[in-house]
């Protein structure tokens, strides 16, 4: 009796066309994204008043600004993270082992969470979720280009239906979560995420042997002799961290803040490491100095943005009418206000941008515009400071967020696209790293500046960060053309 022939490796093609016209691995990362989104979204929403509510109404009764700060600084290190996974992947293992095996670490973060009880669950929850969200959200992209190749015109829509997974993801976590959080508990809301990211594994775990050698290619391997040498500094790394842990350097209440530093030092090292390469053309280093106002840019939009989770949620909690009907919405619902509208308006965007083609803004511009509608959202927070417990109406958060996602629609994309253009050929991954530090930066920033909101004075914090974002989007306005002109030919 023959043996039968061993299954070939799935190949680049259009003949694929299972899940709504594309390859059906599609379908598995769609799922596994969606569930990440699902589960991260999910226990965001619930994790900082589960910090600062008390231990009568289920929480662990820290100060709100110490709360907003551990969750700014968790957000940063997230983002923080796609660096080590991004490396992972390019020198190690390859892309679609590192996205599985951060899926792996993100469950075992959500049932620390569920299971563990108080700050236990919360240090060794946080830590794993960052780590494996970070992972994942470094490889997930590039293993989705694998299932095309460079000639395939479904590539964009491929993409456009990920996204879509991702905001779905966004827009049920909340939701759930809070409803059970509100109902029977925080570790219930905390668990439901735990079981959402397993399905997205399972799912994975079935689908993954379809997806196309490509990626799991290791594209820049680490010669064997290296392996000691990072290892010995994986291992130095974290006796450092606990040793400043045990020794009180990093504490709960200064996260965000060492967050920031170690984000600063390395921004100023890749910028450093880039601009004095000599694989770098000089038209390349024009481009990567280009590079340095948007960067700045964006961590001032970031700073902003990411106070959903922060500032906004304290907000949601004891200034917003969240009366429905008699019935009082979840805080927690408020988070999915932003990913409908990322739904609905990202076709939109899309559409303006091929409409206007040659004619639409530059990059500089839109940053520029970004950041101005981001200030502009927070100066709409003015009319309704200093009123009494739910006293702000719904609608009123609902225009407010609608401003905050034509802001990220605006410079989100736009800054993922224009930092591969901009990339030196040898530095390609590292620029993609700088843009996901902006956005570390900024998040870590959120949680900082939360802990200087004042719900009895509400005026001076939302007014000087309002007019300060504006003015950095005025600023860019008025850079436009010599940033441009640094940008030799990229728009």
């Amino acid at each position: 009796m023959s043996t039968p022939p061993a299954p070939s490796a799935p190949t680049l093609g259009s003949a694929d066309s299972g899940f709504f016209g594309h390859p059906r691995a599609l379908a598995h990362i769609f799922g596994v994204e969606m569930w990440e989104r699902f589960s991260f979204y999910g226990m965001q929403g619930i994790l900082l008043i589960y910090l600062y509510y008390s231990a009568t109404d289920g929480g662990l009764g820290l100060p709100e600004a110490e709360a907003a700060g551990i969750v700014g600084a968790y957000g940063g290190a997230v983002y923080l993270s796609t660096i080590l996974g991004a490396w992972i992947a390019d020198r190690l293992l390859g892309a679609e082992r590192v996205l599985f095996l951060s899926a792996i670490v993100i469950v075992a973060g959500h049932l620390a969470l569920a299971l563990l009880p108080g700050f236990v669950g919360v240090g060794v929850g946080l830590v794993l979720v960052a780590i494996g969200s970070g992972g994942l959200k470094a490889t997930a992209t590039s293993v989705v280009g694998t299932l095309y190749s460079a000639d395939d015109t479904r590539r964009d829509g491929g993409f456009s239906l990920f996204y879509l997974g991702i905001n779905l993801g966004a827009f049920l976590g909340p939701i759930l979560t809070g409803l059970l959080q509100s109902t029977v508990g925080f570790h219930w809301g905390f668990g439901l995420a735990a079981v959402g990211m397993i399905a997205g594994l399972v799912q994975y775990s079935f689908g993954r042997r379809g997806l196309p050698e490509e990626a799991r290619k290791v594209s820049n391997p680490l010669p064997r002799r290296g392996y000691p040498l990072v290892a010995g500094i994986a291992a130095g790394a974290v006796v450092v961290i606990v040793a400043l842990v045990l020794i009180g350097v990093i504490r709960a209440d200064n996260l965000a803040l060492v967050v920031i530093i170690t984000v600063i030092a390395a921004t100023i090292a890749y910028f450093a490491v880039i601009l004095g390469s000599r694989k770098v053309t000089s038209e390349e280093r024009s481009r990567v100095w280009a590079f340095v106002p948007l960067f700045l840019t964006s961590v001032a939009f970031w700073s902003l943005y990411q106070q959903q989770f922060t500032v906004l949620t304290v907000y949601s909690d004891k200034r917003l009418n969240r009366d429905l009907f008699g019935w009082e919405m979840p805080v927690s619902w408020v988070q999915s206000i932003n990913p409908v509208f990322i739904i609905v308006l990202s076709g939109v965007f899309a559409w303006l941008w091929t409409r206007l083609g040659t004619r639409q803004p530059s990059t500089p511009v839109k940053f520029g515009i970004a950041a101005i509608a981001m200030g502009g959202a927070f100066l709409l927070f003015l009319p309704f400071a200093g009123g009494g417990e739910n006293s702000t109406p719904m609608l009123a958060i609902i225009g407010i967020l609608f401003a905050f996602t034509v802001a990220e629609l605006l410079l989100s994309p736009v800054g993922l696209s224009v930092t591969t253009k901009l990339a030196p050929q040898a530095f390609h991954t590292q620029m993609v790293a700088l843009f996901f530090l902006s956005v570390s930066l900024g998040t870590a920033l959120a949680g900082q500046l939360a802990t200087f909101y004042d719900p009895t004075d509400e005026v001076p914090y939302f007014l000087v960060l309002g007019l300060i974002a504006a003015a950095v989007g005025v600023a860019m306005l008025l850079g436009a053309k010599p940033v441009l002109r640094l940008m030799k030919g990229v728009r």
